[in-house]
């Protein structure tokens, strides 16, 4: 363990469940780290509620392509 991380105790485990954004839309969902799936429990499934830095970054990366519309998926 490195100095700037410090190993989270147990009363501070993340819930969470699978981001419904993503799984709707992220045709390779299922193949994600189970990580990389959870959202903490919000109201809504936003990018910044990922657990994992990972996760954030791919759910922004669908908002992304819907906004681009047809010709994103084509990448």
């Amino acid at each position: 363990m490195d100095r700037l991380h410090r190993k989270p105790q147990p009363k501070e485990t993340p819930t969470g469940c699978d981001c419904q954004f993503c799984k709707q839309f992220d045709h390779e969902f299922e193949r994600r780290p189970p990580m990389d799936r959870l959202v903490r429990a919000e109201p809504k499934d936003t990018a910044i509620a990922h657990m994992t830095e990972n996760g954030e970054i791919k759910h922004r990366l669908l908002e992304i392509r819907m906004r681009l519309g047809p010709v994103g998926y084509a990448a």
